[in-house]
């Protein structure tokens, strides 16, 4: 039997499997992993792929938009010096999306403009979010820059993820040290994909 390209005869790993994105650094593909309506902490596997529960959320927050990562990116050494911290964290680059119509489902695959990131610090390592728009989003599709998102959103996610970890009681390890526009972003998905290639390829 003849399959047409490409073709998996197993469910691909959604961080090695998938492509990063024809057009990366600006346009790349992002695994969702949470949506907006969700309140537990979903993270992929690396061993399975599979969604696993990483922590119901302590506090009232919600996420602002669409977040999952990048696939074949990488925070390691790249990440690590564009940033205050002195290494990356390890994971794929994540990836927050803005849609303007309600996603209530993750695990899917999206196509996403790069506008913008934030420059986040936790335990000393390079975390950094990126920010982007579904791409052929009615309302933010024609954004190309984070001068195109209103401020306020950006506030959110600042908030977000700069409240998302806390525990009562506990000192925060997690900052927001900048957030940054387009061409910035796009540095740091080229990063990614570098430190990606070191790590993983072939």
């Amino acid at each position: 039997m003849s399959f047409p390209e490409p073709f998996y005869r197993w469910r691909p790993h959604p961080w090695h499997g998938l492509e990063v994105g024809e057009g990366a650094p600006s346009m790349v593909n992002a695994y969702i992993e949470i949506t907006p309506f969700d309140l537990v902490k979903y993270e992929v596997d690396k061993a399975t792929g599979y969604l696993r529960i990483d922590r119901p959320q302590r506090s009232s927050s919600q996420p602002p938009t669409l977040y999952g990562f990048i696939p074949r990116t990488y925070c390691g050494k790249r990440v690590g010096d564009l940033s205050p911290a002195s290494r990356g964290d390890g994971d794929p680059l994540d990836i927050c999306v803005l849609s303007e119509r309600p996603i209530n489902r993750s695990e899917v695959i999206v196509s996403a403009r790069v506008v913008g990131g934030l420059q986040m610090i936790d335990a000393d390592e390079a975390d950094d979010k990126i920010i982007a728009v579904l791409s052929n989003d009615n309302v933010w599709g024609n954004a190309t820059d984070l001068k195109d998102i209103p401020p306020v959103i950006v506030e959110r996610l600042r908030h977000y993820f700069g409240t998302y970890k806390l525990i009562p009681g506990q000192e925060s390890t997690v900052s927001i040290e900048s957030v940054y526009g387009r061409e910035a972003a796009e540095a740091v998905v080229k990063a990614s994909m570098a430190d990606y290639d070191e790590a993983y390829g072939e």
